[in-house]
């Protein structure tokens, strides 16, 4: 016999909405060249809709004055500064720092008065100075984006929480390598650290905040 399904499961025990605050920032995580270009080890059947639509969130926060905060992925030459994370990971060279495959895609990249801030780990806020930068800037709310659903949006997700920020994670904005770990991860999200909103949700988000 089949059990409860898991929004039943969940029901009663996860169920708590948070509201976006009034200052937001777009924070786009790793959507670069790696995870868009065929024949990458990294890439990612759904990356392309994903990317359209930051490049459209990323419109509309810079015609609202929005904030547009980019992370991208690089690594020393011999992968000493990443770790664990690059020793349990190796498709991690890809990121060697000077590889066209760690490059931001034409459609979306940072333009002047955007900030980009360099990783070697999953979370967007780990070692880079992140967190200080936004709460400098009266940050209360960001809009999360990128690659991978499961790895560095998830991990950026739940710091963003930690770090007292409003996680929005934007539905249409994310992709992973298969749907079944993205559809996971949203609703664990969702349920528990986050809130997954859709793509017109973020837009409203930008248009009101400023």
């Amino acid at each position: 016999m089949a059990g409860p399904s898991a929004s039943d499961n969940y029901a009663g025990v996860f169920e708590g909405r948070l509201q976006p605050g009034t200052r937001p920032a777009l924070l786009i995580v790793d959507v670069v060249t790696a995870y868009l270009e065929q024949g990458s080890p990294l890439h990612m059947d759904t990356a392309a809709a994903a990317r359209d639509s930051n490049a459209r969130l990323a419109a509309a926060a810079r015609a609202a004055g929005v904030p547009v905060v980019f992370t991208n992925v690089s690594y020393k030459p011999d992968g000493s500064d990443g770790g664990v994370f690059y020793r349990k990971a190796p498709v991690l060279k890809a990121f060697i720092e000077g590889s066209p495959l760690g490059a931001f895609p034409p459609e979306l990249t940072p333009q002047a008065g955007d900030r980009v801030f360099t990783k070697q780990y999953p979370s967007a806020f780990f070692g880079t100075g992140l967190a200080e930068a936004l709460h400098a800037e009266g940050i209360d709310t960001l809009l999360i984006t990128g690659y991978s659903t499961s790895g560095c949006v998830r991990a950026s997700a739940l710091d963003a929480m930690q770090y007292g920020f409003v996680p929005l994670v934007v539905r249409e904005a994310c992709a992973d390598r298969h749907p079944g770990p993205h559809e996971a991860n949203l609703f664990d999200l969702q349920a528990k650290y986050a809130e997954v909103i859709s793509e017109a949700e973020a837009l409203a988000v930008i248009e009101a905040g400023v």
